[in-house]
């Protein structure tokens, strides 16, 4: 994710760039997926790293997104395609894409958990699990019911730790119950750790004025017990160099950091945002099947971080169509909106900003 771009095209001579520095500082662990950038980041993983390297020399990870699949055939030739995209013979991580909320049931559906031992006997895949973005319970639900996975990817940072959303926290602490390693993504939270707003900033940069935003985050992830690797989507030299220099300084937080950054995350908090928590009431009945807690997910990203990328959350969220401007001004959502929101006025500025 996040590859440099040249003229709407991956930089792939950057890309090498980046991947020669990553691995002459001895990381080695790439992580792609199917539909990254269209499919062209598996075949930047070829020709930057698969083609350049010996394939002992590196670890390869990828994703099949099966709710994008239309069929069990289809999701099962998405395997195959990563194959050739990345002409790496075999992945080290393979994953079941992006498992929660309405997505869970494709993996069954399609019968891919069979599907993926099969490849791993074959000698195609050496680990399999599955990344994952729900809550906690539900998370619990498919380790007990799939607990011979290799491992879990879960999105942690500070700022999500105790969020009510997304129980980053509750869910790293199933998968520590089940004994998984954990590889952790989002780390600095899809870049918004590095643009935080005057106040927290400032509390960090007292803190320490030598040490950059995404050093906190990357710090507070590194750090946890049980995690394998930390991934970062990285756009440029100069990212992955602060990157690698947090890594190799190996230093963990102390118990004064721990606590200064619950204090960053308790602020951000108390900015003014929707105070949507995500219980999915106003959706149940919304005649217009419009998904308000992901509308609100990006507002928020918006206006906490000016996260450049808040578009690219709404258009995510809305891709089955359920996007703002849909709003017919029932009044059902606020009717049971525990948080009391004016959900219609709300959705009118989304759709005005976003659509």
């Amino acid at each position: 994710m996040r590859l440099p771009m040249k003229d709407k095209e991956i930089d792939i001579e950057t890309v090498k760039q980046m991947v020669d520095l990553f691995m002459k500082r001895g990381y080695n662990y790439f992580d792609t997926a199917y539909s990254y950038h269209n499919g062209e980041s598996e075949t930047a993983a070829k020709e930057a790293l698969v083609d350049r390297y010996p394939r002992d020399s590196f670890y390869l990870a990828t994703k099949l997104p099966a709710f994008l699949a239309k069929s069990e055939a289809e999701a099962k030739e998405m395997f195959e395609t990563s194959l050739r995209r990345t002409g790496a013979g075999y992945f080290d991580y393979y994953l079941l894409h992006n498992l929660g909320e309405d997505r869970t049931h494709f993996y069954e559906d399609y019968h891919l958990w069979d599907f993926v031992k099969e490849k791993k006997a074959e000698g195609k895949i050496r680990n399999y699990g599955f990344s994952f973005h729900d809550k906690a319970e539900r998370l619990e639900e498919v380790l007990a019911a799939h607990s011979d996975v290799d491992f879990v990817q879960l999105q942690i940072n500070y700022m999500d730790w105790e969020d009510g959303a997304v129980e980053a926290r509750k869910c790293y602490e199933a998968a520590r119950a089940y004994a998984k390693p954990i590889i952790v993504m989002e780390p600095v939270r899809g870049g918004n750790l590095v643009n935080l707003p005057e106040g927290p900033a400032k509390l960090l940069e007292e803190a320490d004025p030598q040490a950059g935003q995404a050093s906190w985050a990357l710090r507070f992830a590194l750090g946890l017990p049980g995690v394998l690797t930390v991934l970062s989507g990285m756009s440029d030299l100069a990212q992955m160099e602060d990157n690698l220099n947090t890594a190799d300084s190996g230093k963990p937080l102390t118990k004064d950091e721990r606590a200064l950054l619950e204090k960053v995350a308790e602020e951000m908090r108390s900015l003014p945002s929707i105070p949507c928590t995500n219980c999915g009431y106003c959706v149940k009945g919304c005649p217009q099947g419009i998904v308000i807690p992901g509308i609100f997910k990006a507002m928020n990203n918006r206006s906490l971080y000016h996260d450049p990328g808040a578009q690219g959350t709404y258009e995510w969220q809305t891709r089955d169509g359920g996007v703002a401007s849909r709003c017919v001004e029932c009044g059902q959502c606020e009717e049971v909106c525990p948080q009391h929101i004016g959900i219609i006025q709300e959705l009118a500025a989304a759709a005005e900003i976003f659509e």
